[in-house]
């Protein structure tokens, strides 16, 4: 299984520099679909705007999906305050510490953006001092510093900005020399490069697949209800592709792919992760099985949504999530390789 390692690092790449909060994803799926259509796939976008990628298989009763998630965390306007400065509301499940400190765009209705900065109420320890640095990282004791002159509310409001507007956080995405990639967000587009690059090797090689295969492609995963709809009828398998979670006390790695046997939702299938253990010991396929118990995925929300389903999750693996997060291309290599051992597998 030959596949070109820097096809991968450029869907990376561009998903990670696509800003794409919950609720605010058009961007980057036109940049998928724009990558879709130059390799002339069937594709269909939902009405909630989750993109079907679909390949016919040998037997058309049995529909086999792998789903991944472009949106992300992030934040939105809550309040312009009398200095100018704006109040925010997360977007998804993440510490206020792991932000404070980051730039970030401000995205209006009308199409202008503006930088800023997350600062707390209180960012300087020369006027604040222990003040400062015991202040509690919660979302009324942070505010966004707009990089322009503004003194008021009022002038805030005549550059356009309201409450609602969303608040893009910089990604900082880089790659090293030795394979680490860091960044916010791999949650979950290190995922989704993974399955653009499964995408483009099935269409390419036309690889003869046994079961209809459709990879789904969501956009409200964050807030729990990305994969609740627009599944294909006839879906048996669910393969949830999302971030592992490397740590203390965890036994995910950032080199392997990760199979999840439990998260907050309850077990996965067993039979099914027996399928893909498998798989894994006989490809060479270097694989690490845990336990999330502060985690929901796309295949959760499909089980919650009453779909009849079997799932599974697998995804590379990824430290700090929620955070500034790091994994390495071999923990996509290796989910990369599984996905596509996968799909050609009964």
């Amino acid at each position: 299984m030959k596949f070109d390692l820097d096809v991968l690092k450029t869907y990376l790449m561009n998903l990670l520099t696509t800003p794409s909060p919950t609720g605010y994803t058009d961007n980057i799926r036109k940049y998928v679909i724009t990558e879709l259509e130059k390799l002339n796939v069937n594709y269909t976008v939902t009405n909630k705007g989750a993109i079907l990628v679909s390949f016919k298989g040998e037997d058309k009763s049995f529909d086999r999906v792998f789903s991944g998630h472009i949106d992300t965390l992030g934040a939105m306007v809550k309040e312009i305050k009398n200095n100018g400065a704006l109040e925010l509301t997360p977007v998804g499940g993440f510490m206020m510490t792991s932000i404070d400190g980051e730039n970030c765009t401000i995205e209006t209705l009308d199409g202008n953006s503006y930088t800023g900065t997350i600062q707390t109420i209180k960012p300087s320890v020369h006027i604040s001092g222990d003040d400062a640095r015991d202040l509690k990282r919660i979302a009324p004791n942070m505010e966004v510093i707009i990089d322009e002159k503004v003194f008021s509310k009022e002038d805030t409001e005549r550059l356009g900005i309201n409450v609602g507007d969303f608040i893009c956080f910089d990604s900082r995405a880089t790659i090293t020399e030795k394979g680490f990639v860091k960044s916010r967000h791999l949650d979950d587009k290190a995922s989704v490069a993974v399955l653009l690059t499964a995408i483009k090797y099935i269409s390419e090689k036309n690889l003869k697949l046994p079961y209809n295969t459709h990879f789904f492609i969501s956009t409200y995963e964050e807030v729990g209800h990305g994969a609740k709809a627009g599944l294909p009828e006839n879906t048996k398998e669910f393969i949830a592709v999302d971030m592992g979670a490397p740590g203390p006390g965890q036994n995910s790695s950032e080199y392997a792919v990760c199979i999840c046997a439990k998260d907050s939702s309850g077990p996965y299938d067993y039979d099914l992760r027996k399928k893909i253990v498998s798989l894994c010991k006989e490809n060479n396929i270097n694989y690490k099985i845990d336990i999330y118990p502060h985690y929901g995925s796309d295949a959760s929300a499909a089980v919650n949504a009453g779909w009849n389903i079997r799932t599974a999750l697998i995804g590379p693996g990824v430290f700090a999530s929620h955070a500034y997060e790091r994994t390495h291309l071999d923990s996509l290599v290796e989910t990369l390789k599984l996905v596509l051992k996968y799909s050609e597998t009964k």
